[in-house]
């Protein structure tokens, strides 16, 4: 159950990571308030990750969600770059992601 919540907390990281730029400097209230819920319930969800999952692990897959997540988001809603080379490192970023997850083992 600790993967299940680390990986909801990557995915409210994804949330408040993308509301961030909406928020305008934190003037507009919807995009605050979304921003506010998601970047509480992604640091509960991870504190619950970490009754099984060394912290080292857990962040590195917590940040390596949430990066790739907001850049597939950047580049879908916000038309940033989808260069090959990008592509390639966020690939390479998930594919260490899916690697720790293997290579941890769980208390």
């Amino acid at each position: 159950m600790a993967w299940v919540y680390l990986l909801l907390a990557g995915l409210f990281e994804i949330g408040f990571a993308s509301t961030l730029k909406l928020t305008e400097g934190f003037t507009k209230l919807w995009p605050t308030l979304i921003f506010g819920v998601c970047i509480l319930l992604g640091f509960v969800f991870l504190e619950k990750s970490l009754k099984e999952i060394p912290i080292g692990t857990a962040y590195a897959v917590w940040t390596g969600i949430g990066a790739v997540g907001t850049a597939i988001v950047g580049i879908l809603l916000y038309k940033e770059s989808a260069t090959a080379l990008r592509l390639f490192f966020l690939a390479t970023l998930v594919a260490s992601i899916i690697g720790l997850k293997y290579a941890t083992p769980t208390q």
